[in-house]
């Protein structure tokens, strides 16, 4: 074997052995937000994103916590900017009505898992309502939806 074959073939054995340890997105463990500075919406869930027509300071706050919870814990598989890279689905076509809540509020509380696989954890396991209708106002000022 020659030294450019044997050079090839240990760099090839060399990248195939030690990227097993590697892990691709590191920890994924969502993470909670401090939402106090926002109107609390208690325990049950709200059908329909109760800070859609909220104006003023208020929303500037809240679409800040949507977007700092988005950035956090969905860019990762969902893009950043809210702009998919093909992972997951660009969650700024969700249609700003009834039917794009629903959706929303049904993967969010649920979260999807496929064969056994979780492809996204419940997130509402891990941040509140708040966090979560925040994340999806600031998805809908950043919708491209026709």
């Amino acid at each position: 074997m020659n030294s450019s074959k044997l050079v090839k073939s240990l760099c090839i054995g060399v990248m195939m052995t030690s990227s097993f340890g590697v892990l691709a997105h590191g920890d994924v463990t969502p993470q909670a937000m401090d939402t106090s500075t926002i109107t609390a919406l208690g325990k049950e869930w709200k059908e329909q994103n109760p800070y859609r027509d909220v104006t003023g300071d208020l929303r500037k706050e809240i679409l800040r916590i949507g977007a700092s919870a988005y950035n956090q814990n969905c860019a990762r598989c969902h893009g950043l900017e809210g702009i998919s890279g093909g992972i997951a689905p660009d969650l700024r076509m969700l249609p700003s009505d009834f039917d794009g809540d629903e959706w929303y509020v049904y993967r969010v509380r649920n979260g999807a898992v496929r064969n056994g696989a979780v492809y996204m954890p419940k997130m509402a396991d891990y941040l509140s309502q708040e966090a979560l209708w925040s994340v999806r106002t600031w998805l809908e000022s950043v919708s491209v939806e026709e």
